[in-house]
């Protein structure tokens, strides 16, 4: 009689394949948190900015309009966060997944004295307006 050893050979090639598979998730799965950790980051980042962007773009028009000028910004916030606001810059303060703060700052124009809002997360308006006979711009 002739001895098949076919079976044998199958569980061996199934076994390296699962001892090799599982080696590459150990190795690979750090890495994949690590960059999606980042990617969080950086998306996040971004969206701040474009937020800092549209607040600095109202301030910029009704600077430029001058004193009784208003405007209404829609602010989607994917998180809460507090804006800083100076004469020449906006800015933000963003804690990262891996616990780094980012400062965000943005350029703009104005009159407004220095002061922070507060954004909660979700969909936030912010008005900006000069005053008729106002030396400052407010923005709340």
């Amino acid at each position: 009689m002739i001895k098949c050893n076919r079976g044998q050979v199958s569980f061996e090639y199934l076994l390296i394949f699962t001892i090799s598979l599982i080696i590459l998730i150990v190795f690979t799965m750090p890495l994949i948190n690590q960059t999606m950790a980042t990617t969080f980051d950086v998306s996040e980042s971004l969206d701040v900015k474009d937020d800092l962007s549209k607040i600095a773009l109202s301030i910029n028009s009704v600077y430029g309009e001058g004193q009784g000028a208003r405007q209404t910004v829609s602010i989607n916030a994917v998180k809460p966060f507090r804006v800083d606001v100076a004469e020449s810059y906006l800015s933000c303060n963003l804690k990262l997944k891996d616990n780094k703060n980012k400062l965000i700052k943005v350029p703009c124009k104005s009159n407004l004295k220095s002061s922070s809002i507060y954004l909660d997360k979700g969909v936030n308006s912010v008005v900006v307006e000069w005053p008729v006979g106002s030396e400052n711009m407010l923005i709340h």
